[in-house]
């Protein structure tokens, strides 16, 4: 019922390197969070460019319908080669993405007539720790790439959208790590810190 797709089509500018293969605690990035998510989907792809380095580490790929539209690009490819109704759009350089709270999110899309499900964090919406439904986003994305947008928010206008609150995700993880990204190599060395010293995660 369920498709996992992490994204890992980002051009990593200001990392300076790949991140989806970049070391986190001792493996990389990607292979992380395919590891904390392992379980809850019955399918999982890779959206990345076919030269990407992850191929480097066997980890098959689903090249980018969409090079250069940017995430909603990427969420396009998802839908459109995920083999399930609901998908989880995950990005790569999330270390310590959240299962349960997918899980979570994914019983409340398919207990609800809504069309995507994403929480909201300090930062704003987390559209890159979502569920979506593809019967409905599919051609939502479309018309908002069609309307020259690249931004996942684009898509929300234009189905039905849960909010989660942070009142509502806080007890999946109280310690408010699960939403860090890591864009730049300060943020990777603050977010394997804070792994560091926090156990269990």
């Amino acid at each position: 019922m369920l498709t996992l797709a992490i994204l890992a089509g980002g051009m990593s500018h200001r990392m300076g390197q790949d991140k989806s293969i970049m070391s986190f605690r001792g493996e990389a990035l990607i292979s992380r969070g395919l590891g904390r998510l392992a379980g809850l989907a019955a399918e999982v792809i890779v959206i990345a460019p076919e030269s990407q380095d992850c191929l480097s580490l066997g980890i098959g790929i689903v090249p980018d319908r969409l090079p250069g539209h940017g995430p909603l690009g990427g969420l396009n490819t998802s839908l459109f080669t995920a083999s399930h109704p609901a998908v989880a759009a995950v990005a790569c350089d999330m270390p310590i993405v959240n299962a349960d709270l997918l899980a979570h999110q994914r019983d409340m899309l398919f207990s609800h007539n809504i069309n995507v499900v994403v929480p909201s964090s300090e930062g704003g919406l987390e559209p890159l720790h979502a569920i979506y439904r593809r019967a409905t986003c599919l051609p939502a994305v479309q018309e908002a790439l069609d309307a020259g947008e690249q931004r996942l928010i684009s898509l929300f206008p234009r189905v039905k959208v849960r909010i989660l609150m942070p009142e509502e995700t806080n007890p999946f993880d109280p310690r408010g790590l699960m939403f860090l990204n890591v864009n730049t190599p300060d943020e990777h060395a603050q977010a394997e810190k804070l792994a560091d010293e926090n156990t269990g995660i």
